[in-house]
């Protein structure tokens, strides 16, 4: 899914889900790229979800993975008088890994999980700017087990300051335990990096046949001489 076409979705379960809690008023979703923690104007609220699930993807390499840790920002204002609200929206990027480029990838994510992410942004919003009981938030979107390590030299979100990733028990054990060991722990990304679908193996690959096809017309030119 595009990013465009993540936008456009996001907007659409905005509006027809404020439609229903909030008849009355009319509310706006902007995407604000340029949106900071804890940076807000007077009247404005704010909430952060921490644990989105989202699939990122490099234009340079072509190379996908999946987060559990994709942090969205919400900066949140209602104006009784007019009935009017506005939300301002920041999804934080991630880095490829893969081929090290300095550009950061956007996200996509399935509308399942915006749709619970719109529920937990509307909860929030009651209780803030509504001074209503907002109900319970939604599990995570995230609440699959820990499948590794958060690469936070990766995250946007990490650079930028924001504590957003705990490991888990087990993992936190199984570091404890290569430490006392003094074995280093073989990291699964490290795999990653000769993955043969990659663009710089594609281009290995086919250098490596168009050798093979020139020394073979070459052989057969010189048979026949």
């Amino acid at each position: 899914m595009s990013t465009s076409l993540t936008t456009c979705e996001w907007k659409k379960v905005f509006y027809e889900k404020m439609e229903v809690a909030k008849p009355s008023d009319s509310w706006e979703l902007i995407i604000d790229p340029n949106l900071k923690p804890n940076e807000l104007a007077p009247g404005w609220k704010q909430y952060l979800e921490q644990h989105a699930s989202g699939r990122f993807h490099c234009s340079w390499c072509w190379h996908t993975w999946q987060s559990a840790h994709v942090v969205i920002l919400f900066h949140m204002h209602l104006d009784r008088t007019q009935r009017m609200g506005s939300v301002r929206m920041r999804i934080f990027k991630q880095l490829c890994y893969e081929c090290g480029t300095a550009r950061i990838d956007e996200s996509s994510m399935l509308e399942e999980n915006i749709e619970n992410l719109v529920d937990n942004l509307i909860t929030s919003l009651r209780e803030q700017c509504y001074d209503e009981d907002g109900g319970q938030y939604r599990i995570h979107v995230a609440s699959r087990p820990d499948s590794g390590q958060h690469r936070s030299e990766f995250c946007e979100a990490c650079n930028e300051g924001i504590v957003h990733w705990k490991p888990s028990e087990k993992l936190l054990e199984e570091e404890a335990t290569y430490a006392f060991s003094g074995v280093s722990k073989p990291r699964a990304q490290e795999c990653s990096r000769y993955n043969f679908f990659s663009l710089r193996w594609c281009l290995f690959w086919a250098s490596l046949c168009l050798l093979i096809v020139y020394l073979q017309v070459s052989f057969r030119g010189s048979a026949f001489l």
